[in-house]
């Protein structure tokens, strides 16, 4: 066996010391002018009688070795705690990463739905905070956890479970704070952070049950995918996982699917991993695979971030690793109908990938103004091409598309391939973050490509008229993916019936008033732009979770896949975690409880 152990976390030596600060009360359905202890409809919050005292914290702080903080908003940690941040930390995911109360989307961070809004803006920002709005960025305000525990180990996140548990605590879980539907923050809530937990160790023979499972790495919950390709590059080996720089794999990538442009080739990360080590809301730690625990392994297989358990490590698959063609490819033209006819041709040439098993991004930008005020778009398109093909192969299958893409009027198409380690094209030392977005998202089956790719071409004209920022796309199923359709897991089966996932995006600057920014969090599930896609890849086409939108009105179905997979979720959930301790944003069991998961709906 190899083993490395990886340390990238680093202790905040500036964040606040323990003590209990009182913290504004969550705006919940229920009469908060009675502060009864007995109450099990509602978690317990500050100013409630059941709330653990000072010395209780205290003393959960002594039991765990110190590692229980006071939690701040990114901004407040920039305003009060470091004495201001740059732009570039701001904009870091790296630099957020090492801030418990932060996420790399700060609207996550922000109440905009209590009356008043709890918000709290970087003083430094270059935009101005919405008139009448008074900023509240103390400890608990905004939609941010009181306290975080920093674990290092098993036992600290046992006794962060048990005393949540205990005195119940509203419960966040988080390894990176990549999440676009805002699940790993919760306001007045205890927060288990694994990003300490940065282990990795590779063997050649994983068993599971007495069955050899092959060469495999287990990652701790915290390890990020720059750590990781870097680790597996030394070894000669290769995980499935995307591009981004400090993702946490063993976290709720995994859960929602996970998926890459080398999906095509080795299906999903739900596809690759092979066991985990979770401590459930007993306080227990299982061992969770094919032998043990099969139950919860097939709902953690893609039942979705943050409502089972938190893991500990996370066991995947990992193969030779090899040289990978990278191609990018850019389409320009002045107005969405020549655009529309660019994404009709990319549709119908979509299949040339293939042979390859090639995976792809792109999307359709305004490169200036917006959407049909831009006086440019572009077609942005990256090409992988794995296993040791060769430039030459991956120039023929993109030519079709090209040749026929540059014969429509008003069109130019540039492009250029190189050739690299998949390691190293993988490999990103950061990530750009720290803005306001939010994501609605759609699974276009393999047969609308099939027959209508028109229809698909018309999609992205009436988006851009209507003025959609962008239209992504990511051709990461197909393939492996399709043929691992009979792996019994609780993914969503339009996965295996995909060919692309397709989503739209959403933003806003702090200074945008209060009721647009609401507005702008609903505008995918109730505006034009949900029934473009649905009305295109159909109703139950499915979404990912993992960028999807929260708000999403018929969840069960459209995260995952069908009432009786949700059924079958619900009694999972119910043998492992029958108080909803895991309770997050349209995850399993979320129907139950108001939309700040504290207290249950009657």
């Amino acid at each position: 066996m190899v083993a490395f152990v990886i340390h990238r976390g680093l202790v905040i030596a500036s964040i606040l010391s323990i003590g209990l600060v009182h913290a504004r009360r969550l705006n919940t359905q229920r009469d908060t002018s009675s502060n009864s202890s007995n109450s099990t409809d509602c978690r317990c919050a500050p100013g409630d009688d059941c709330f653990p005292s000072t010395d209780t914290w205290a003393q959960l702080n002594s039991s765990i070795s110190g590692r229980l903080v006071n939690v701040v908003s990114s901004a407040a940690f920039c305003n009060d705690v470091s004495g201001g941040c740059t732009d570039a930390q701001w904009s870091s995911s790296t630099f957020r990463a090492n801030i418990p109360g932060a996420m790399n989307q700060p609207l996550w961070e922000q109440d905009y739905f209590s009356d008043p809004p709890s918000v709290c803006f970087r003083n430094s920002s270059t935009t101005e905070p919405p008139v009448n709005v008074t900023q509240s960025c103390g400890q608990g305000s905004g939609d941010v956890p009181l306290f975080a525990i920093l674990a290092e180990s098993a036992g600290d996140i046992q006794a962060g479970v048990n005393f949540a548990r205990d005195h119940n605590l509203r419960l966040a879980i988080k390894s990176s704070g990549h999440d676009y539907l805002g699940r790993s923050t919760a306001r007045n809530s205890l927060l288990i952070s694994t990003h300490k937990l940065q282990n990795i160790s590779l063997v050649d023979n994983f068993t599971v049950g007495g069955v050899d499972q092959g060469p495999a790495v287990t990652i701790g919950s915290g390890v990020p995918l720059n750590s990781l390709y870097t680790a597996l590059k030394a070894e000669g080996k290769i995980f499935v996982a995307s591009s981004v720089a400090t993702l946490a794999p063993a976290g709720g990538f995994v859960q929602g699917a996970g998926h890459s442009a080398l999906s095509p080739s080795y299906g999903l990360a739900v596809d690759n991993v092979i066991d985990f080590t979770v401590v459930i809301a007993s306080g227990d730690i299982l061992t969770v695979n094919d032998a043990e625990n099969s139950d919860l392994f097939w709902a953690m297989r893609g039942g979705g971030a943050g409502s089972w358990g938190v893991i500990i490590s996370a066991t995947f698959r990992v193969y030779p690793t090899f040289n990978a063609v990278y191609c990018d490819t850019n389409v320009t033209t002045s107005t969405p109908s020549i655009m529309g006819s660019v994404a009709t041709v990319h549709a119908r040439h979509i299949f040339d990938l293939d042979p390859l098993r090639a995976g792809q991004y792109f999307w359709v930008v305004p490169v200036d103004g917006t959407g049909s005020n831009s006086s440019l778009l572009a077609m942005q398109i990256q090409t992988i091409f794995p296993n040791n093909a060769s430039v030459e192969a991956a120039e023929a299958a993109l030519q079709p598309f090209i040749d026929d893409a540059s014969n429509i009027t008003d069109v130019q198409v540039e492009t250029a391939c190189e050739e690299q380690l998949i390691n190293d094209m993988l490999f990103a030392a950061d990530d750009s973050v720290g803005t306001n977005i939010i994501l609605g998202s759609r699974l276009f089956p393999e047969s609308l490509y099939e027959t209508s790719p028109e229809a698909i071409g018309d999609m992205y004209v009436g988006l851009l008229e209507n003025g959609t920022l962008g239209v992504f796309g990511n051709l990461v199923a197909g393939g492996k993916v399709a043929e691992n359709a009979n792996i019994s897991m609780a993914l969503n089966p339009a996965w295996r019936t995909a060919k692309t996932h397709v989503f739209l995006a959403h933003e806003w600057a702090d200074s945008a008033t209060i009721p647009d920014v609401i507005a702008a969090q609903h505008a995918f599930s109730s505006g034009y732009e949900r029934a473009a896609l649905v009305g295109l890849a159909g109703e139950d086409s499915g979404s990912y979770t993992n960028e999807g939108d929260r708000f999403e009105p018929n969840l069960q179905v459209t995260f995952y896949g069908s009432t009786e997979n949700y059924e079958k979720l619900e009694q999972v959930k119910s043998a492992y975690d029958p108080e909803d301790l895991f309770l997050v944003n349209a995850g399993v069991g979320s129907e139950r409880w108001d939309e700040a998961g504290f207290c249950r709906l009657a």
